[in-house]
């Protein structure tokens, strides 16, 4: 009977071990992996809506939407006019999108405010002096905001950070030399192709920008076939100071129809989906006859910092690790005329619990074109996720 017992207590311990072992893997295997970073697994077109064209709100026009971003606190979104003081002062406009059925109506996207960007000097910027292109939202009631500048001009490029609320400026991040245009034509950025882009990662600790074609002394700007190397750059927001900076190379797009001869194509915006170096991408190209648009999902892993290289030209760059990129989404596969799509966010999460995203159309203030937004559903999995189901692939959690 003892024997019996002693049996029946070591057939349970063993079966304990049994249990626990696998566990015991899946977390050593995890807390080697990092915590927080993901990976987009699916993608869903969830609608789309589109200002009315020629738009006046509080005495401005509405266009010219280059950049977006969430504030989950209010369920309201931000978004940069890339007006040079045209038709009004430089200002970012405060949306809101209605997701709450899991879909975006054609009517689902009002405006509800306007806010004007203000000087160190409290005064409105004078026109020309920008061309505000990326947004990102800080934990401080605040907005970092990036200008293309004027290349032509000599005017620089910059990025600020304004309050929320007053649109004062409040913080001016410093920028490397090399992104500086110079009066010879032989460094820095390209006229119209410089900060387009702008995100911070979700704890707030990094800010990441991304000239939209390569810095004159890197490459050739995009053309017919033939992409261009544009650089990302990594702001320590602990301190206000550049940090890093990594290698992204555009796609190479095909003109179709392209009778008029026009051609452009690069990096419009970024999305930061962790603080692990995971983001989504947003290239768009136009190709004489609309738009190419297309998402990708990036990761910084095992790219190097080439920061201290002021010239790509004068190095042997085929030794340059790029950041890794993955085609998340051709958006011409849409059943949708695509207009001239600049600017990503995340939004809330939907009632399914999946998470939204938000792209948004610059207009160019031009009566042809649209401002256009897209909405999408995307299954975001984290490491853990994607380890168990590598280990029991018949769940779907």
């Amino acid at each position: 009977m003892q024997l019996i017992k002693k049996n029946k207590k070591i057939f349970a311990i063993t079966r304990v071990i049994y249990f626990l072992i696998p566990i015991i893997i899946i977390i050593f295997l995890f807390t080697n992996l990092p915590s927080s970073a993901v990976e987009v697994s699916s993608i869903d077109f969830i609608g789309e809506a589109t200002l009315p064209k020629g738009l006046i709100f509080n005495k401005t026009e509405v266009g010219g939407l280059s950049g977006i971003t969430y504030n989950a606190k209010n369920n309201l979104y931000y978004a940069i006019s890339d007006d040079r003081g045209q038709k009004a002062a430089a200002r970012f406009y405060t949306l809101k999108i209605d997701l709450s059925k899991g879909y975006l109506k054609k009517s689902g996207v009002v405006a509800v405010n306007v806010t004007k960007l203000l000087n160190e000097n409290n005064q409105t910027f004078r026109p020309g002096e920008t061309d505000t292109e990326g947004i990102g939202l800080t934990n401080k009631a605040t907005v970092f905001i990036s200008s293309e500048g004027d290349a032509a001009k000599l005017i620089n490029p910059f990025i600020k950070e304004f309050s929320l609320s007053s649109g004062k400026e409040i913080t001016t991040l410093s920028i490397p030399n090399k992104f500086l245009p110079d009066k010879n034509g032989k460094q820095g950025i390209r006229n119209n192709l410089a900060f387009e882009s702008l995100t911070i990662t979700p704890d707030k600790k990094h800010l990441f920008t991304a000239t939209e074609n390569a810095l004159i002394q890197d490459g050739v700007a995009a053309k017919p076939n033939i992409g261009s190397p544009c650089r990302i750059l990594q702001y320590n927001l602990l301190n206000n100071q550049p940090e890093k900076e990594f290698l992204y190379q555009t796609e190479p797009v095909s003109p179709f129809l392209n009778l008029t001869g026009k051609f452009a194509s690069g990096l419009p915006d970024l999305l930061a989906l962790d603080n692990q170096g995971h983001f989504l991408s947003l290239e768009r190209s136009f190709t004489g006859l609309g738009f190419a648009i297309s998402l990708f999902q990036v990761s910084l892993e095992g790219s190097d910092d080439i920061h201290q290289i002021d010239s790509l030209l004068a190095v042997d760059s085929k030794n340059i690790k790029p950041v890794k990129k993955k085609l998340l989404l051709d958006l011409r596969t849409l059943d949708v005329l695509l207009d001239n799509i600049e600017g990503l966010t995340l939004g809330p999460k939907l009632p399914d619990g999946q998470q939204s995203l938000i792209l948004v159309s610059d207009n160019n203030f031009n009566s042809l074109q649209r401002t256009q937004i897209l909405a999408f559903k995307i299954k975001i999995e984290t490491p853990l996720i994607r380890l168990l189901r590598r280990l029991l692939p018949n769940i779907n959690p």
